[in-house]
């Protein structure tokens, strides 16, 4: 059985048909299969079964609801964070601190007191100034911050420009050209341990040939610090495998990427760091929503449906693919345009998809909604935030309320002189 499947001609999540998730809490709502998250994240951790000394980080800006940290911390990954918030959240799922990353390129001087406070396993340094302001912070304190240095290869990922974070003129990490100079001066700082180099170049990639480059050329730059003297302990080799979000889609195997990182890395002596998000998260959930109407068009009827780009940015952001089935499928099919309610153009899905048919008050899933969809949502329009469900087997529960826009509006204050 797949987590999420046919059953009495209707779809259902593991033991839950979908539409009793409708009746009982509404539309839209994303719901996740308890399952299919442990099921994603042994096999990538089974896939680097062959590396000896590794450590998995889960990707929390993928999916981080709290509910499924805990899940995944008992699968024994620990946490990539980008922010204080996510710090928060990792430490609030259970997670240990020594298990948590930080990284990205924006961490406040506050963001890195409250990492050092926490005492967490690493930080990821993005520019020089950064290492030095750690430094200084910890030094302060009594304290020794672990850290590597994040290097930008230069290496085209063949993804997406919005998810591309390995070429030189992306905002990330440091000239890999510039990378020894830079480490030999920030290792010298007291109260900075640094152990090693990061590298993440983007996501969803599905060809292994743009990071066996990236490795290689952090392989020979690990070699070039330790000829200078440097004790190199840690490689971090980012995230970024791919997933299907067509049926069509042929992402890499986790276990081909795992078999390429033990070749590639034999006798490199460190412990390697992954940090995995959409390819544990992406179908481990959908986005289940109602018809509203289906309004003639001059060239194709559109479907619109009560999930907007609030809930599901990603189709507005990068013109991004996710299946839309129907929950009860009739076995006719239609070609339409599917849209939301924002006031937006861009509130578009998909334009002249053949889909099935459906009608107004009919249920409907986008498939492949695990990461980045319940994490970007917003309330544009005025909209409630969208609720999220785990389902475990038989049961479910709501793991994050939907908040009302009167919810959102009383927060807001009028002042006295209005």
């Amino acid at each position: 059985m797949t987590h999420f499947h046919y059953q009495d001609d209707a779809l259902w999540c593991e033991g839950v048909p979908l539409s009793r998730i409708a009746d009982e809490v509404g539309t839209p709502v994303y719901v996740y299969s308890a399952a299919a998250f442990r099921d994603h994240a042994r096999t990538f951790r089974d896939a680097l079964s062959g590396v000896e000394r590794k450590h998995l980080a889960y990707a929390i800006k993928a999916n981080p609801n709290i509910a499924v940290l805990r899940l995944l911390a008992a699968e024994g990954y620990g946490a990539d964070v980008v922010s204080g918030g996510e710090m928060a959240r990792a430490l609030a799922a259970g997670m240990p601190a020594a298990d948590i990353v930080f990284s990205g390129v924006g961490k406040t001087p506050a963001e890195l007191i409250r990492g050092l406070d926490a005492g967490i396993g690493q930080f990821n340094i993005e520019l020089e100034e950064e290492g030095v302001v750690l430094a200084a912070l910890a030094a302060e304190r009594g304290l020794t911050a672990r850290a590597v240095l994040r290097v930008n290869p230069d290496v085209d990922a063949g993804t997406h420009a919005k998810i591309s974070t390995g070429r030189k003129e992306n905002k990330f990490g440091v000239p890999i050209d510039q990378a020894a100079a830079m480490f030999a001066r920030l290792s010298a700082l007291p109260g900075l341990d640094l152990q090693g180099v990061a590298i993440h170049i983007g996501s969803q990639l599905f060809d292994l040939a743009p990071l066996e480059a990236a490795y290689n050329r952090v392989k020979a730059l690990v070699d070039e610090l330790r000829s200078s003297g440097h004790r190199i302990t840690r490689v971090d080799l980012g995230g970024g495998l791919g997933v299907a979000y067509k049926t069509d889609d042929r992402p890499t195997p986790p276990a081909d990427y795992g078999a390429m990182v033990e070749r590639v890395t034999r006798g490199w002596d460190v412990e390697l760091m992954f940090e995995p998000g959409r390819v544990i998260a992406a179908n481990a959930g959908v986005l289940l929503t109602r018809v509203i109407w289906v309004k003639p068009g001059v060239v194709n009827p559109y479907v619109i449906v009560d999930a907007a780009m609030n809930d599901l940015a990603r189709p507005a952001l990068y013109d991004a693919w996710h299946d839309f089935a129907a929950v009860r499928p009739s076995g006719e099919r239609m070609t339409g345009n599917i849209a939301g309610p924002v006031c937006e153009t861009g509130d578009t899905f998909a334009m002249a998809r053949e889909i099935d048919r459906v009608a107004s008050g009919d249920l409907a899933v986008f498939h492949s909604a695990g990461a980045y969809g319940a994490t970007m949502a917003s309330t544009y329009n005025s909209r409630a935030l969208v609720p999220e469900v785990l389902v475990d087997g038989d049961r479910y529960a709501v793991v994050a309320d939907r908040i009302a826009a009167e919810t959102i509006l009383a927060a807001e204050r009028v002042p006295e002189w209005l």
